[in-house]
């Protein structure tokens, strides 16, 4: 298969366009503490009909390796108490974050919450050397999306003021399916 890979940046905090809030409230909290059981939950929920799959294999050793680093934040967003979607910062790099990962459940899908969370994800980004003692004022936020991600993914990113700095395309080979939430599940 052809996957397109398009890598987004914005380089200052001006370039965040805000998304409008969402007719259900989400409250969207950091998660502090260190929680492989947490990340590898969300990372399942969010990804799974997308292929994410490149962490499935981990350890909880490399959950923690990865999640342990100053800088990585996991934020979860809730509609109503329910876990709706989340995002994962990776700041390890100063100046610099990265949207390393984020995403709605597939329940919570076109109803106004990808757009809001985004543009919380962003202003936390822009702020995070605030919670870092130590860590460089951000300079850049990047992110990168691909053809196998939501529809909706390279659209709400430009429309919250990220510009496509790299294109890439590559052959893959994907497994026949979505590993799912469940594997094996039935959508309904």
């Amino acid at each position: 298969m052809e996957i397109t890979t398009w890598h987004l940046e914005q380089t200052s905090p001006d370039d965040l366009s805000a998304a409008k809030p969402p007719a259900v409230p989400v409250t969207v909290t950091r998660s502090e503490l260190v929680s492989p059981e947490l990340n590898r939950y969300l990372y399942t929920a969010v990804g799974g009909d997308w292929f994410w799959i490149d962490r499935l294999g981990w350890t909880w050793e490399q959950w923690i390796e990865w999640l342990d680093r100053p800088g990585v934040e996991t934020w979860v967003a809730y509609a109503q108490g329910t876990p709706c979607g989340y995002f994962e910062l990776d700041g390890a790099v100063d100046g610099d974050v990265e949207l390393a990962y984020f995403g709605l459940m597939s329940s919570f899908v076109g109803k106004g919450v990808g757009g809001h969370l985004l543009t919380v994800a962003l202003r936390q980004a822009w702020a995070l050397a605030e919670r870092w003692p130590g860590k460089t004022t951000t300079r850049r936020v990047t992110v990168h999306t691909c053809t196998t991600d939501g529809p909706a993914a390279l659209k709400n990113y430009q429309a919250r003021g990220f510009r496509v700095f790299r294109t890439e395309v590559e052959q893959a080979e994907l497994p026949a399916e979505t590993p799912g939430p469940w594997p094996g599940a039935a959508k309904k």
